[in-house]
């Protein structure tokens, strides 16, 4: 899975239990994690009767058991199932079983008048179920005037579509049939079979059945898709053609030229890497617009539309989305639906490993767009997560449903991301993948735990060390920051455990694969103590972290911080950003003055990569958007950033027009938008901005070719920062009445970014049938994160909560609380959300981490305020 969100889902916030009109009776003695060891599934089969238009649809669902003792009593999983009849067939005996939903998370009890005896069983379920209007269970969106239905089944949301054994330990095979409407498209993760005319009139779709399949692996789309059609040829690694296809709602059909044609070169990049073909019999690339993120389920991925369906003159950010999104869910089919997590504790290797895979295959698919950068821009991202002292070790013990959906995080994703790559880097590349084939090869259809994973690692390596140095960063939470001072011919390297400033977390120490340059002199050494003198002669540039690919922040000596800053410009992507995010976590923790930020915007602005020269002024921009800025320093901060990037701007030209730039290298067009964001609004440069503006203008008139795709945005924002409450709602028009989710979203978040509070008021009470759960959610998170209008929806947000949270389920949501809150700043702040929202969540016990991990933010923006804010004035006031 990717998410957008990468946080914990609140699907149960707002009560510790539903009530009886719900269909959920109180069993103390339900399990709140794992079921009891008493039953084993072996098989599904599972007949759906789906009418994407309806409220409800209809299931026939079997299961082939074994139970390992006589019982009259059995917990499974399913929620929100009205049942009709449950029965065991045991031998030639029926046996009318009860069935009783026991807590709102989907365990359910099935009793029996009689024991039933070891051996095997069948179970036999009669039930309808609701659709969901959120990617969660089976959830099914009106595009267009036509209904369409998809799952989404992780984390534990299986159960919401089926009675069973909703855990990842248990893998079966499962045969699935769909009964629909005539002429419409049945997918799922196996080939189709038959089609055949019922006596009612609909047709019924036969699948084949699947390979071993954990629950959450399950995927049925009904609808009326477009199905395009391939087959990849053999390779090296497959002998034989494999068939694929893309799978569109009507509205995306004429953008699924770019997914067919790039496929298959992913696949092949994979199947090299893992030195063995495709693991499933067909491959389906599925869009929705309502995912808001992706899910690996096997043979059969789904995205959101906007992830996979490229337009011509997509940008090159959506291209590099393409890539690491696709490789990422695509690795899934080795690694997490071949090989499965035993339990959901293990999740974050199936997460960590893919997002390493997403970004080394995503940069090997197309080089030209540097996708591998972003994997350390997510990592360091991380490190401000994990710097927190409420947060939890990648590797996390799960004991209940309401703890599993926390795995999926910028932990597990970001910080997992860049430990594999850290080891993968110390290892070598060859000896990493020799290990990660070993494990794939030794549980192959079937689970395994990350200690099987260390070992297959270490057992290629044939260094032990490795294990001590994979386990400290993975069983512990906290970033480990090095302090590196010379002393003559030697360095001493000091780590401890990272804080803001004002914040004692708890010692930690870390075995850091440690890699170091003095000029062009490189060394590596394992840090095992809290304090490590290396022999490192020579006086030149000091770099501690070669390439960036270290886990870990590094802080320097004055001197060797203005040396390093006075190069930075000429570093390597990965050391710059490094350098970036290291220098600005010192200045976080009260270690590093003001002014070497300022000379660092400056300096690093003449690097050649994208990505690398902007993130000092895009750091310093959310500074701004926190208040850590002051508004009284607004004139120096925006005179700053005009001087620093808008002369980069104005060699590379710009013109917003369709395709002005379509020419250039993707990374020179990534530059000049990023610029052109910068420039026009934050450092309010006039002529760019009235540029942008006569582009909105002809845009909104009807000019489609007016606005090229990357500047369409900041263009839109430019509209309606200088229009009015009318020009808002034409914005909003704009973006319900099209399924192109780059416009849909470009003109909601412009409205929600005007500034304006009467917009602001507007847009919290819209009620309009096209608005979806996530466009309300889009403007929810935009309009808390622009300070004029933030006040004003955190108010709204507090008032409307329990009814915010009527409207939300499933693990993608889960961003909600800190998207909406987590821009405040300060202790009065975080007190107001403590005690506003803290009863409700602490009762329910779901999505506690990410709450008081936004609490804790939140008051730590506050203490940096307080500590720095008047040193930060004062270094953009001498700029």
């Amino acid at each position: 899975m990717r998410a957008r969100f990468l946080t914990v889902a609140i699907w149960l916030l707002g009560g510790a239990a539903m009530t009886a009109a719900q269909g959920v009776v109180a069993d103390g003695n339900a399990p709140k994690g794992k079921l009891p060891d008493l039953a084993t599934p072996n098989a599904y089969r599972l007949d759906f009767t789906i009418l994407p238009e309806a409220p409800r649809f209809t299931g026939h669902d079997e299961i082939d058991i074994t139970l390992k003792g006589a019982t009259t009593s059995l917990y499974m999983h399913g929620r929100e199932l009205t049942m009709n009849r449950a029965i065991a067939r045991v031998g030639g005996q029926v046996v009318e079983g009860t069935w009783t939903q026991v807590d709102q998370s989907g365990t359910a009890r099935l009793d029996f008048p009689q024991a039933l005896p070891a051996g095997p069983v069948t179970l036999s379920f009669d039930y309808t179920a609701p659709f969901g209007d959120n990617a969660s269970g089976m959830f099914h969106v009106n595009v267009g005037g036509r209904w369409y239905s998809w799952t989404q089944f992780e984390s534990i949301d299986a159960r919401a579509a089926f009675p069973g054994f909703d855990e990842p330990g248990f893998k079966t095979p499962f045969t699935v049939s769909v009964t629909t409407h005539p002429g419409l498209v049945v997918v799922g993760n196996a080939p189709e079979v038959s089609v055949t005319r019922t006596a009612a009139g609909m047709e019924k779709h036969q699948l084949a059945p699947t390979m071993p399949l954990p629950t959450y692996l399950v995927a049925v789309d009904t609808g009326p898709f477009v199905h395009r059609t391939g087959t990849m040829p053999p390779g090296a690694e497959r002998p034989k053609p494999l068939p694929f296809g893309a799978v569109a709602t009507q509205a995306q059909k004429d953008r699924m030229d770019y997914v067919m044609a790039e496929t298959p070169r992913i696949v092949q990049l994979l199947e090299r890497y893992f030195g063995e073909p495709f693991p499933f019999p067909k491959l389906d690339q599925i869009g929705s617009p309502i995912m808001p993120g992706a899910m690996e389920n096997a043979g059969a991925d789904t995205y959101a539309d906007n992830i996979i369906f490229l337009a011509p003159g997509a940008t090159t950010g959506d291209r590099q989305s393409f890539g690491m999104i696709v490789a990422h869910e695509l690795s899934h089919q080795w690694f997490g639906d071949l090989v499965t997590p035993a339990w959901w504790n293990d999740i974050w290797l199936n997460e960590s490993f893919a997002n390493w895979m997403g970004y080394r295959i995503g940069n090997e698919w197309r080089p030209e767009l540097k996708i591998g950068l972003g994997a350390l821009s997510e990592a360091f991202d991380a490190m401000n997560v994990d710097a927190l002292t409420v947060g939890r070790p990648i590797h996390q013990q799960i004991a209940t449903n309401g703890q599993i959906d926390s795995a999926f995080d910028a932990i597990t994703y970001g910080k997992g991301g860049q430990v594999v790559a850290m080891i993968a880097a110390y290892l070598g590349d060859e000896t990493f993948r020799d290990g990660v084939r070993l494990h794939v090869n030794r549980h192959r259809y079937g689970n395994a735990t990350s200690e099987q994973f260390f070992q297959a690692i270490a057992d290629a390596a044939k260094e032990p060390k490795v294990l001590a140095a994979f386990k400290s960063f993975v069983d512990q939470p906290g970033v480990p920051v090095v302090s590196v001072r010379r002393d003559g011919p030697r360095l001493v390297a000091t780590q401890s455990r990272y804080a803001h400033v004002g914040s004692t977390p708890a010692a930690e120490t870390w075995t850091i694969p440690f890699c170091f340059r003095i000029d062009a002199a490189k060394q590596c050494t394992l840090l095992e103590n809290p304090v490590t003198t290396i022999d490192a002669p020579g006086t030149g540039t000091l770099m501690p972290n070669v390439s960036g690919i270290g886990y870990y922040r590094f802080d320097l000596a004055p001197a060797d911080w203005r040396a390093l800053i006075a190069v930075s410009a000429e570093l390597p992507p990965g050391e710059a950003i490094a350098t970036t995010d290291s220098l600005w976590a010192s200045f976080r923790a009260g270690k590093t003055a003001a002014s070497l930020l300022i000379d660092e915007v400056r300096a690093m602005a003449g690097h050649p990569d994208s990505e690398v020269s902007l993130a000092p002024g895009y750091r310093l921009a959310e500074l701004y958007r926190r208040g850590v800025i002051a508004p009284a320093s607004q004139s120096d901060y925006a005179a700053l950033i005009a001087s620093v990037y808008k002369p980069r701007l104005t060699p590379l030209g710009f013109d917003p027009a369709f395709g002005a730039h379509a020419g250039d290298a993707p990374d020179r067009q990534q530059l000049r938008q990023r610029l052109v964001r910068l420039v026009a609004l934050e450092g309010h440069d006039p002529a760019v901005r009235a540029t942008l503006a006569a582009a909105a203008r002809k845009y909104l008139a009807g000019d489609a070719k007016a606005l090229d795709p990357a500047f369409l945005r900041g263009a839109l924002q430019i509209a309606a920062e200088d229009g009015d409450l009318a020009t808002g709602r034409m914005l909003v028009e704009k973006g319900l009445s099209t399924e192109d989710l780059s416009v849909r979203y470009a003109a909601l978040s412009a409205a929600a970014a005007s500034g304006h509070k009467d917009v602001a008021t507007y847009l919290l009470t819209l009620e309009d049938k096209r608005l979806r759960n996530l466009d309300r959610q889009n403007l929810i998170n935009v309009l808390a994160g622009t300070a004029a209008t933030r006040d004003v929806t955190v108010d709204w947000f507090f008032d409307n909560y329990d009814k915010l949270l009527a409207r939300f389920s499933g693990i993608f949501v889960s961003g909600l609380v800190p998207g909406a809150l987590g821009a405040q700043c300060g202790a009065e702040q975080a007190d107001r959300i403590e005690r506003t929202l803290g009863p409700t969540i602490e009762k329910a016990d779901v999505a506690v981490l990410e709450f008081q991990r936004t609490v804790e933010a939140v008051r730590d923006c506050g203490v940096l305020k307080q500590s720095k804010a008047g040193e930060l004035a004062a270094a953009l006031a001498a700029r």
